[in-house]
């Protein structure tokens, strides 16, 4: 593989990564006991820290996509170990 695919699949990991850091470790400000400004919404955030999600997004990123590639490089598990169903009866591939 090229360097520009590992960059394109720790992109993509790292989205998905950063959807499910979010939530964790954020406290309304009513579960904080601060006061809201007027108008903010009941379920905004009292103590939102971007650079710890982004911290801990790419940490998490760095390990998956570690393993991912890994897996790719040793061949630890393939399309044909998560084939469940096999090849359908009357399948031919079209070789010989």
């Amino acid at each position: 593989m090229r360097w520009y695919s590992y960059l394109a699949i720790f992109v993509l990991v790292w989205t998905l990564c950063v959807f499910i850091n979010l939530p964790f470790g954020i406290r309304t400000h009513d579960e904080a006991g601060e006061a809201k400004t007027p108008g903010q919404a009941d379920s905004a955030p009292a103590n939102f820290r971007p650079l710890r999600v982004v911290a801990r997004t790419t940490i998490m990123a760095l390990v998956i996509c570690a393993l991912l590639v890994l897996n790719y490089r040793q061949g630890w598990i393939t399309s044909n170990d998560i084939d469940v169903f096999g090849q359908p009866e009357g399948f031919s591939t079209g070789v010989g």
